[in-house]
């Protein structure tokens, strides 16, 4: 799952905290509704800390806004997803053919999983994700795009470490060991020099960027979600891996703040 605080998400200040309300015992189990405004739709433990769903109402755009929060800190938000978008159908777009096999590793809101099921070249979808929660919460409907993922026949869950899966030999699908795939799309660290756990780490470099190379086929196609500008460095690095890697920038208007903000897509293919 792709668990950060992303830059251009605006902190929301002086929003009401769940730890500052008793849940109702009129509502259903495990929803915190504080009004129509506002409600926790779920609340775990998790082993990276506590996690939250909640639902409110953003009152300046009149739009309703899903959000995850790991402790008191906003990682994801329903009002940005043009980058999770992008790696998407970037990532599509760079390889060739039809029938194709993706992985996506970093569940999320759920954005990334279904612009790949958008796009009719896809004939199979495996979306690892390390948080159990994230992926239940699919499951019951409990985020929006859930229903439509879970009903479509080419997506199939794996709730795993998705860094543990790409290191090893057996791979992503744990049905089909050493299983080959077009498109391996990633969006879990904020980028590859800022990381969720230092147990990532390894990925980015080269012996770790060689082994997703090692499950995709010839010319399958590698990506990777950031929250900063592209970085020429880590763009080199990929270059000394894959047969060619480049970076692309994704530039979003964020309305609560009136400004742009520029994320990237790397991309490289073997």
């Amino acid at each position: 799952m792709n668990i950060r605080r992303r830059a251009g998400r605006p902190a929301r200040v002086g929003l009401p905290t769940a730890a500052c309300y008793k849940r109702d015992p009129t509502v259903a189990a495990g929803i915190l509704r504080v009004s129509r405004l506002f409600e926790e739709l779920d609340y775990r433990a998790t082993p990276i800390g506590e996690l939250s769903l909640r639902r409110r109402r953003e009152l300046s755009l009149d739009v309703e806004v899903y959000e995850i929060k790991l402790g008191d800190e906003f990682l994801m938000s329903s009002l940005f997803t043009a980058s999770e978008i992008a790696l998407a159908r970037l990532g599509l777009a760079a390889g060739d053919g039809s029938g194709l096999d993706v992985v996506v590793g970093g569940l999320g809101l759920g954005y990334t999983a279904q612009a790949v099921l958008e796009n009719d070249a896809t004939a199979s979808l495996i979306v690892v994700d390390a948080l159990e929660a994230v992926i239940d919460w699919h499951k019951s409907g409990l985020l929006p795009l859930g229903p439509g993922l879970t009903a479509d026949p080419r997506c199939r869950f794996v709730h795993g470490d998705f860094f543990a899966l790409s290191a090893s030999a057996a791979g992503f699908d744990p049905d089909r060991p050493a299983r080959l795939f077009d498109a391996v799309l990633v969006d879990i660290d904020h980028s590859p020099n800022a990381l969720l756990a230092p147990g990532s780490a390894g990925f980015y470099h080269p012996e770790g960027l060689r082994g997703v190379a090692s499950h995709l086929r010839p010319g399958g196609v590698f990506g990777l979600w950031s929250n900063e500008p592209p970085d020429a460095a880590f763009t080199a690095r990929l270059a000394g891996v894959f047969a060619r890697a480049w970076a692309e920038p994704v530039v979003f208007h964020n309305p609560l703040q009136d400004r742009d903000f520029t994320q990237t897509v790397y991309l490289a293919q073997t």
